[in-house]
C-alpha cells in the first residue's frame, strides 16, 4: 500500500484510487518564456518517480499523469516584445529546451501535455459557469473570481484571510469587489495576444488553466494533484475553489502532493532572485543521471540544498552502484526498495537500500527510480567530451590569473568528480582519466 502525505490533510494517508481502471495525476509544469533552472527539474524528476511507482504498483489500471505548459502569461509576452517576435516563437523555443533537459534527466514525456493556448474554450466555459453560479463577476473587461462567495476558501493553505491577501500580492485595482478576489479573465490591447470572449477581447489568468484543463481531460476529481510547495498558495487554493464551486462542491483532488525548495543557501533558487544554476550549465560537465540521483538524494518534502558536493558524491555512488550491476539483467524489484518508495516515495531510505544490493536486484530497484538504465562501459566513458574539458581546463586557467582560487578550486573538483584528473606542470594543464 502506497502513503502519501497529503497537503489538504497535513499527513501520510493510504493511496486509494478513485477509479477501478486508472489513476489520475496533474501536476503543474513549465511556463515557457526562459530556460528551467535545477529546482524547476525537482518537480519533474519527483513526479515522474511516483508515475513509475504507480506503473508498478497498479500495472492492470492505467497511469494516466499530465503536465501541462503554460504559453500565455505575461513574461512570455514581455520576453517577445523584448525579442521583437511572437509570443509562440518564445513558447515553441522554451518548450524544446525543456523537454530537452528533462529528457536528459531520465523524465519520461507527460501522458498529456495540455497548453493554455491550445485550451481556451474550456477555460471560457468554466468562467461562464462561475458567473452563473454567483462565483465571478465581469468588471471593466476582467472577470474576478469572488472569494467570499465560496466559504471554504483557505482550506489547502491553512491562512487566514490577512496572511492570504498579502500572500497573493493582490493587485489593489478598482474594479475588484473585494482585494482578495482574483483574476479569472483580464483584456488584451490590439497589439497583445488574446481571444474574443463574452467578456471583450483577452486571456486567461494564470489560476484558471489548470482547473480547466484538469476538467477536460482528467475529469471533475484526479487522484494526484502535484507540484512545487510554492504553487500551494495562492495557485493551488484558487485553483481548488474554482473548481469546487464549478463542479458544485466536487473537490479537485483526492491526495495533494508537494516537493520542497532546492536552494543556493539562505533562500530557494529563482529565476527572480537570480540565484540559480541550470541543467543546461550543469549538462555540459554531468550526465543527466547524476544529476536525477542528487534531485532524488533528500526526501522530496525536505529543502535540498544544491552544491558541487552533492553532485560529486551523487556521481561516486553511481560509479558504485554500476559497478555492482555490471552485466546484469534485471530482475526482481527489492522489497527494501519498495518498502521504502512506498512510505511517501522515501528515495533516500530507497537509494541506501540499493547500496547493500547487486546483480538483477540492484538493476531492477534502480530502473524504478529511473537510475542504471545506461551501460555500464557507456557510463564510464566520461560525462563530457575533450572539447568540454578543454573548455573547462581554460575556465580554471582565467580564474587562476584573476586570482579567483576558489573558482579555480572547484572547477578542478567538479572534473575529479567525473573522473577527470588535472595535472599542472611548466608547460600548462593536462588532463587524464581515472
Amino acid at each position: 500500500m502506497i502513503q502519501l502525505y497529503d497537503t489538504m490533510a497535513r499527513k501520510k494517508r493510504d493511496f486509494v484510487p478513485g477509479e477501478p481502471d486508472r489513476v489520475t495525476m496533474y501536476v503543474c509544469g513549465p511556463t515557457v518564456y526562459g530556460r528551467a533552472h535545477i529546482g524547476n527539474a525537482r518537480p519533474a524528476v519527483v513526479f515522474d518517480t511516483l508515475r513509475r511507482l504507480l506503473e508498478h504498483e497498479f500495472p492492470e489500471r492505467q497511469i494516466v499523469y499530465a503536465r501541462n505548459v503554460t504559453d500565455v502569461d505575461d513574461k512570455i509576452i514581455a520576453a517577445a516584445e523584448a525579442e521583437g517576435v511572437e509570443p509562440a516563437v518564445i513558447t515553441e523555443r522554451f518548450e524544446r529546451f525543456y523537454l530537452e533537459d528533462m529528457g536528459a534527466l531520465g523524465v519520461a514525456p507527460p501522458t498529456i501535455a495540455p497548453h493554455a493556448t491550445a485550451e481556451i474554450a474550456p477555460m471560457i466555459a468554466m468562467i461562464a459557469t462561475l458567473i452563473e453560479r454567483g462565483n465571478a463577476y465581469a468588471a471593466e473587461g476582467h472577470v474576478l473570481f469572488s472569494v467570499p462567495s465560496d466559504p471554504d476558501y483557505g482550506a489547502l493553505s491553512r491562512r487566514d484571510r490577512d496572511s492570504m491577501v498579502a500572500g497573493a500580492r493582490v493587485e489593489i485595482a478598482p474594479y475588484k469587489r473585494d482585494p482578495a478576489d482574483f483574476v479569472l479573465w483580464k483584456p488584451s490591447g490590439p497589439q497583445v495576444i488574446g481571444w474574443d470572449s463574452p467578456w471583450g477581447r483577452g486571456r486567461p489568468g494564470w489560476h484558471i488553466e489548470c482547473s480547466a484543463m484538469i476538467k477536460a481531460h482528467l475529469g471533475d476529481t484526479i487522484d494526484i494533484h502535484g507540484g512545487g510547495l510554492d504553487l500551494v498558495f495562492p495557485h493551488h487554493e484558487n485553483e481548488l475553489a474554482q473548481s469546487r464551486c464549478a463542479h458544485g462542491g466536487a473537490p479537485l483532488a483526492r491526495y495533494w502532493v508537494h516537493n520542497g525548495f532546492v536552494d543556493m543557501g539562505a533562500e530557494k533558487m529563482s529565476k527572480s532572485v537570480g540565484n540559480v544554476v541550470t541543467p543546461e550549465e550543469l549538462l555540459k560537465t554531468h550526465k543527466g543521471e547524476t544529476l536525477r540521483l542528487a534531485l532524488l538524494s533528500a526526501h522530496y518534502r525536505s529543502p535540498l540544498p544544491w552544491t558541487g558536493g552533492l553532485v560529486m558524491q551523487s556521481k561516486a555512488t553511481l560509479d558504485g552502484l554500476y559497478r555492482k550491476a555490471s552485466g546484469a539483467a534485471p530482475g526482481e524489484v527489492d522489497s527494501g526498495v519498495l518498502e521504502a518508495l512506498r512510505d511517501d516515495l522515501n528515495t533516500p531510505l530507497a537509494l541506501s537500500r540499493l547500496g547493500a544490493l547487486d546483480g538483477g536486484a540492484l538493476v531492477a530497484s534502480a530502473r524504478l527510480l529511473g537510475l542504471i538504465e545506461d551501460s555500464g562501459e557507456s557510463w564510464f566513458q566520461g560525462d563530457c567530451d575533450s572539447s568540454v574539458i578543454d573548455q573547462r581546463i581554460a575556465e580554471r586557467d582565467a580564474a587562476k590569473a584573476e586570482r579567483d582560487f576558489a573558482t579555480a578550486d572547484r572547477i578542478r573538483d567538479e572534473l575529479a568528480a567525473e573522473g577527470i584528473l588535472l595535472e599542472d606542470g611548466p608547460s600548462g594543464t593536462t588532463w587524464r582519466r581515472a
